[in-house]
C-alpha cells in the first residue's frame, strides 16, 4: 500500500518578499475539502505567505476560476483543491482528465499551480489522503505551488502582457532624462 512507502519531500522554500496564494476549492465533499484547505493554509502560512480561499461548484470549474484570477488579480500562485470519487458512469474520467489537463495547460502558460484535486475510488481513500494530520495532500499541493513560485522568482519577474517589458523607475521619457538640457 502506498501509505506505507516513505516519500522524499523537498525543503520548504523561503521568500524575501511574502507570497500571496489563491486557494480554489470545490467543496462537493465538504469534509474532504475542509481538510484539504486546512493543510494548504498551514503550508502557506508556514512559508510566511498569505492566502485567500474561494469556492467553486465542482472540479471542472477550478481551472476556470484560476484563469480568471490570473487575468484579473495579483496572486503569485494557486492551489487547486477538490475531490472526485469514482461512480458508476464515465463522468469520473471526464472530470478527472479535463480538470487535470486544464490545470496543466495553465501551468504551461507560466502559472504556479499546485494540483490537489483528489481522484479516488472511494471515500475511505479520500479521507486518508485529505487529512491534514495524515497524507495532507492539501499541504502537498500548496508546497508544490510555493516551489513553483520560488522558481518563477528565481528566474525572473512576471511579464504579464506578452511582448511588453514592465517599465522601471530608472527609465524615463526621452527628453526628461537626468542631465538633459531640455526644460
Amino acid at each position: 500500500m502506498a501509505a506505507n512507502i516513505t516519500h522524499y519531500t523537498l525543503d520548504r522554500p523561503s521568500f524575501d518578499k511574502p507570497v500571496k496564494v489563491l486557494i480554489v476549492v470545490s467543496p462537493y465533499y465538504k469534509e474532504i475539502a475542509d481538510q484539504l484547505v486546512e493543510g494548504a493554509k498551514a503550508e502557506i502560512e508556514a512559508a510566511g505567505g498569505t492566502h485567500e480561499t474561494i469556492e467553486v461548484p465542482g472540479a471542472l470549474e477550478v481551472p476556470t476560476a484560476i484563469g480568471i484570477a490570473e487575468r484579473m488579480s495579483n496572486f503569485d500562485g494557486y492551489v487547486a483543491l477538490g475531490c472526485v470519487v469514482r461512480g458508476e458512469t464515465t463522468h469520473y474520467e471526464t472530470v478527472c482528465n479535463d480538470s487535470s489537463r486544464a490545470l496543466t495547460l495553465l501551468g504551461l502558460q507560466g502559472l504556479c499551480i499546485g494540483n490537489g484535486i483528489l481522484t479516488v475510488e472511494n471515500m475511505d481513500q479520500a479521507i486518508v489522503r485529505a487529512e491534514s494530520k495524515g497524507q495532507n495532500k492539501g499541504g502537498g499541493a500548496a508546497a508544490a505551488a510555493l516551489h513553483l513560485i520560488a522558481l518563477a522568482r528565481r528566474w525572473g519577474a512576471s511579464r504579464k502582457g506578452v511582448g511588453f517589458v514592465p517599465s522601471r523607475d530608472e527609465f524615463q521619457i526621452a527628453g526628461d532624462a537626468k542631465g538633459s538640457d531640455t526644460a
